[in-house]
């Protein structure tokens, strides 16, 4: 028996095809921060297709653009999802989604900047596009208001975490600050390190990280340290956000408003009205990254984050299936 090609891999009859962007976040040059593929086009699809195309992607955040269901109140809805699962908010697909629907002229800029508001699983938000000589300089979005969801003091606790993250006891600086989950949209568990040198020597178990998180009701780990390779930067970060299926990120928005909320809260940094906060991120898996928050404060109450930076546009083309 002679087993022909079309056999074994049978030719679909119907073809579709949809067109797609991939840029950069956190950056400002291709390579670098955290990319993010953006599908226009996304209310043509099932709940199944958004995850298929997640998977085939297979980036830490693919977004999917859809009408609004108010379209006085925001110019598109954004469903995001993981190469496992959708997840409700987060920072840097936000910006980088703006950025290419701005790019293709789905709205007009104005100079100096151009406000827009979007529909995401958890409610309305906004984002700021900073325009100069014609050019998108950053982008800037508001996150909900940062929940501080309990500290972690069992010893036991502390020790897992530890494990998890290949660190000793001594290395993790829980006599300075505390870990503590805190949330802007998406749980993390917030984690100082003594030194540069620690957190960069981390080495992740996936396994353990899920665990811990699962027991925490949070999404991931960020471990952050005071000491930073940058001189500009305030804190070096690395993120861990095992449960949605992504090891390291090399660019976390989300969790990185929820770490600007944590270092205000805890006395991390200096705090005025406004308290702006550089985070640099990737530079362990060679995806340098630099995050810009911003903490307003009044009486001493958080009243609001936004967390911004730059973003570029990578590649655009065709999928067909």
């Amino acid at each position: 028996m002679i087993v022909r090609p079309e056999m074994l891999f049978p030719m679909h009859t119907e073809t579709r095809s949809f067109r797609f962007y991939k840029a950069d976040v956190f950056t400002d040059v291709p390579f670098g921060g955290n990319p993010v593929a953006i599908i226009p086009d996304g209310h043509q699809f099932s709940d199944r297709e958004f995850q298929q195309i997640a998977r085939e992607m297979n980036l830490s955040e693919t977004v999917f653009v859809l009408p609004p269901t108010d379209a006085t109140t925001a110019v598109a809805k954004l469903r995001i999802f993981t190469p496992t699962q959708e997840i409700p908010f987060a920072g840097h697909p936000i910006l980088g989604t703006f950025y290419v629907l701005a790019t293709l002229q789905w709205f007009s800029l104005r100079e100096p900047v151009t406000h827009v508001s979007y529909e995401c699983n958890i409610g309305n938000f906004s984002v700021d596009i900073f325009v100069q000589n014609g050019k998108i300089d950053r982008l800037v979005m508001s996150q909900p208001a940062p929940q501080f969801l309990g500290t972690v003091e069992d010893m036991r606790e502390l020790y897992e975490i530890g494990n998890a993250l290949g660190l000793t006891k001594d290395a993790i600086a829980t006599s300075l600050f505390p870990i503590e989950v805190v949330s802007t949209g998406l749980p993390m568990v917030i984690v100082p390190v003594r030194s540069l040198t620690a957190v960069k020597s981390i080495s992740v178990n996936p396994t353990a990280v899920t665990e811990i998180c699962e027991r925490l009701g949070a999404n991931g780990i960020m471990a952050f340290s005071t000491m930073t390779v940058e001189d500009l930067s305030d804190v070096h970060t690395r993120v861990f956000a095992c449960p949605i299926g992504i090891t390291e990120d090399p660019a976390t928005g989300s969790a990185s408003g929820a770490l600007g909320g944590y270092l205000v809260k805890n006395g991390v940094v200096e705090v005025g009205p406004t308290t702006e906060i550089v985070a640099e991120q990737g530079y362990e898996i060679d995806r340098p990254s630099h995050i810009i928050i911003q903490v307003l404060s009044d009486d001493d109450m958080i009243q609001e984050i936004k967390v911004g930076g730059e973003v570029v546009m990578v590649a655009e083309g065709t999928m067909v299936y």
